[in-house]
């Protein structure tokens, strides 16, 4: 397997920047494409979401709730082959750019058909359960 040359940190903020784009969208299907087709979710408070059809689904249903702008900030990133680990802060808001939650997440990045995707995503709320 050829990897791309491309610095990691570059690809993977990129990435992290059209997904806020294509969130801010409203995209649910867009969203889902930039997982595996066997990705995973796994959501605070929410058993496994895996495949892209249920990552669609619970992504349109967080958007249906009202989240209209998620904020990434990766903090930390390392590759190791085709994998790559990210560590990071989250901040999801609504229309009016009120904070809905925010948190900090790992995401397992995998590259596959020339391009990196979530493999496996998992985070949880820095908000004190109300």
């Amino acid at each position: 397997m050829t990897l791309q040359t491309t610095d990691i940190h570059t690809a993977i903020r990129t990435l992290a920047e059209n997904f806020a784009a294509v969130f801010g969208r409203g995209d649910a299907a867009g969203i889902a494409e930039f997982y595996t087709d066997n990705g995973m979710l796994l959501p605070s408070g929410f058993d496994f979401v895996q495949g892209k059809r249920d990552i669609e689904a619970f992504w349109r249903e967080a958007m249906d709730m009202g989240i209209r702008n998620a904020k990434i900030d990766i903090l930390e990133l390392e590759q190791h082959g085709d994998t790559a680990i990210e560590v990071s802060k989250y901040s999801l808001s609504d229309a009016d750019d009120q904070v809905i939650d925010h948190g900090k997440g790992i995401v397992i990045w995998k590259y596959e058909d020339g391009g990196w995707k979530m493999r496996r995503d998992i985070w949880t709320s820095s908000m004190a359960p109300q």
